[in-house]
């Protein structure tokens, strides 16, 4: 997948692509519908495919002292999309003189000429242009003078509940990772690098790899079933997140003991997937009745996965078969 990371000056063959515009942040199963609605027409129109997302999200422009719940960083969601088959992105800096641009201008000047998108596909409750007043019916509208076409993608869900970013991040701060994942298509997942720790773990028995949460992502504290991938390998493992009130409060952390693992993941990149909360965080009265805990946690973590190995629910999702095929098996 070509990844452009301006809108002005698009070489000619990037340009006459049809489009998706939105954050897509998790790149849920609805945004998944608008996505694959983008590849089919290109298809039948003999184009190329492609996405349009803002960096940082409108969100942290707007209030970047108010930490965001992030569901997919950059990286991520790039590697989301191209799983999904697009052929190229856009990644389009969301800053003042975005922010400033009227609906009709933003269509005029970034749409139509700085993309020279030939077709554009939305979702339902899309909106653009300074303070947000731009709809879908004005976009068509103006499409129709600027010549591209417009699709606007009706809502996604199930159970009578519409697919959302919002509602997912709703699910992980409630320790809902079953409901999240059914929501995203595959199971969630942090992205980061391998860190230094206390070292208390290890001291316990379990050593325990470090990731870093991004500031907003307020997990539901407490153990969790999870894997680990690196390198094309996965591993299972029982997780931890947060403020370890046993040794005193701090801040918020994610810590994961691989089951059957023996290894130095220091400083490298892994991705942690979120399958299950075990229960929730508390305080013990000695580091051996922790340890103790943590025994029992790792055999709930395993009877977890053990199952889940036996049939992932996910795995009757596209965009998680796509991912599982570079992240096999331990």
């Amino acid at each position: 997948m070509d990844i452009v990371r301006f809108w002005r000056d698009v070489p000619a063959k990037l340009k006459g692509a049809v489009l998706a515009i939105g954050n897509f942040d998790g790149v849920h199963r609805g945004h998944q519908q608008v996505l694959r609605e983008a590849i089919a027409i290109a298809k039948r129109e003999g184009r190329r495919s492609g996405a349009v997302v803002f960096k940082p999200h409108p969100r942290e422009f707007f209030a970047p002292e108010t930490p965001f719940f992030r569901l997919t960083p950059l990286p991520l969601k790039l590697e989301l999309l191209g799983a999904l088959g697009l052929d190229q992105t856009f990644v389009i800096a969301f800053n003042r003189e975005l922010a400033s641009l009227s609906a009709e201008d933003f269509a005029t000047e970034v749409v139509a000429k700085g993309l020279g998108a030939s077709h554009v596909v939305v979702g339902h409750d899309f909106s653009y242009g300074k303070g947000r007043t731009g709809t879908t019916e004005e976009l068509a509208a103006l499409g129709r003078v600027l010549g591209f076409g417009v699709d606007v993608v009706a809502p996604v869900g199930e159970g009578g509940a519409t697919f959302s970013s919002s509602r997912i991040r709703e699910h992980l701060r409630a320790g809902e990772a079953r409901e999240a994942a059914e929501q995203l298509g595959y199971w969630w997942r942090v992205r980061g690098l391998v860190g230094p720790g206390a070292g208390r773990g290890k001291g316990l028995g379990f050593p325990t790899i470090n990731v870093p949460l991004t500031p907003g992502q307020n997990l539901r504290h407490g153990i969790y079933a999870m894997r680990v991938a690196h390198d094309g390998r996965r591993h299972d493992a029982a997780g931890y997140v947060g403020a370890r009130p046993t040794f005193g409060a701090g801040e918020a952390v994610l810590e994961a003991y691989l089951l059957d693992f023996a290894g130095d993941l220091y400083g490298r990149e892994v991705d942690v997937e979120f399958i299950a909360f075990l229960r929730p965080d508390e305080t013990f009265a000695t580091p051996e009745a922790l340890a103790a805990k943590m025994r029992e946690d790792c055999d709930s973590a395993r009877a977890v996965l053990a199952e889940i190995d036996a049939g992932d629910p996910m795995e009757r999702f596209p965009l998680f078969r796509a991912l599982a095929k570079a992240a096999p098996s331990n």
